[in-house]
């Protein structure tokens, strides 16, 4: 891999295990264990293929998670898709994957590792700064956006986004409002309250996320943008 900075692959393909561990019951319960089975196989397989792809953005401080979390989850795109399944079909097992993991517990922060509320505004407005110098073609920039704590406490304007960069690199660019979306679940399953009014999947000039702690993040489905196409 490019500039390697992370684990390695086998690190990596044990995170991708995780996830399949995750997708696997939604997949058996619609499609059967035999299907399943293909499936994940053929996504792990998909997924090696795209490991030494994964451009280089900066570390961890620089949403790489994120990013590798989209590689994986295109991974089962491409196996999905191969099988005649469609995109709207992949995007709901990922989604009811994570709502599946909302009432599970989610483990701690050390307490070593916790930061107070201004070292977290600093170290987000530090990070979007240096987003926005653009060190890494194929990265992230974005602004960081402090709230009223009534409206919402925090926010992100993404203007650049890593994962579209790939997708698109992919032919994948129609799974990308799908990826993008699961952000409504992870939001409440983490308790961050997300509202969002437009994307940059969906042909906007930014994603615009923005948290409140204690908000209800809504959950829907189908996707607005499916509504919108009709």
């Amino acid at each position: 891999m490019k500039d390697d900075y992370r684990a390695g692959e086998s690190e990596l393909l044990e995170e991708f295990d995780a996830d399949v561990k995750r997708w696997r019951p939604i997949l058996a319960g619609r499609y059967g264990d035999d299907f399943a089975d293909r499936i994940l196989s053929e996504s792990r397989v998909e997924f090696k293929v795209l490991i030494p792809q994964i451009p280089y953005i900066g570390g961890d401080e620089s949403w790489t998670g994120s990013l590798v979390e989209s590689v994986r989850c295109l991974a089962l795109y491409k196996a999905m898709k191969k099988n005649g399944k469609t995109v709207q079909e992949t995007g709901k097992v990922l989604y009811d994957a994570v709502l599946a993991r909302i009432n599970v517990p989610q483990t701690p922060i050390p307490l070593s590792e916790l930061l107070t509320p201004e070292q977290l505004v600093e170290r987000r407005r530090g990070r979007a700064q240096k987003s926005r110098e653009r060190r890494y073609a194929e990265g992230y920039v974005y602004e960081f956006i402090i709230g009223d704590g009534v409206e919402f406490d925090y926010g992100y304007d993404f203007k650049e986004c890593a994962t579209q960069k790939f997708y698109r690199a992919q032919g994948a660019d129609e799974f990308l409002p799908f990826f993008c979306f699961l952000d409504y679940p992870s939001s409440k399953m983490l308790g961050l309250g997300l509202v969002r009014t437009m994307t940059l999947a969906e042909g906007y000039e930014k994603c615009d996320h923005r948290f409140k702690s204690g908000r209800t993040t809504e959950l829907k489905w189908p996707p607005p943008f499916l509504k919108t196409r009709g």
